[in-house]
């Protein structure tokens, strides 16, 4: 089992790699249950639903996460959408891939706030150029590791937590 890692549950002091995954682009962000802060790394191609897995074996290498954080699609009423069926396999190849963790947030609204720390960080300056979809994806992914660490972090996989919608 890896480092930080202990069945279903991830130590105080360990990796993570948040993940919202979508249909064209994987958003990537990475983050340590010490602070419970995450930052985007970027996203990888998703090509009629074959991520990428040479440049997420790469990120995996260079970070070595204990877990992994993947965003859970619902509805604003909590319905799954059909996209759920694609988050759910890749959640399962993912976790056999790497043997480690696969825990699942509520990823409702993560998008609206990416795109909302984006143009805040453009307003004062901190980005000079335009938001990318990439970029909006690998903040999306940040968001949804943020939100599995206000959760309280190192819940059994596979548990989701809502968080309220953005005011």
């Amino acid at each position: 089992m890896p480092e930080g890692v202990s069945p279903g549950r991830v130590t105080e002091d360990a990796t993570l790699i948040g993940i919202d995954y979508g249909t064209r682009r994987i958003g990537l962000a990475v983050g340590g249950t010490r602070l419970g802060q995450a930052r985007p790394l970027g996203a990888l191609a998703n090509v009629n639903g074959t991520p990428d897995w040479a440049a997420l074996d790469a990120r995996v290498a260079e970070w070595r996460p204990a877990a992994f954080v993947l965003g859970w699609p619902l509805g604003v009423d909590g319905e799954e959408p059909p996209i759920v069926a694609h988050v759910r396999g890749f959640a399962r190849r993912l976790g056999r891939r790497y043997d480690r963790p696969v825990h699942t947030v509520d990823e409702r609204y993560s998008s609206i706030a990416a795109g909302e720390r984006l143009a805040e960080r453009r307003r004062d300056g901190r980005k000079t150029r335009r938001a990318t979809h990439a970029d909006v994806d690998a903040t999306a992914a940040a968001v949804i590791l943020e939100r599995w660490f206000d959760a309280g972090g190192g819940a059994a996989p596979a548990e989701t937590s809502a968080p309220e919608a953005p005011r």
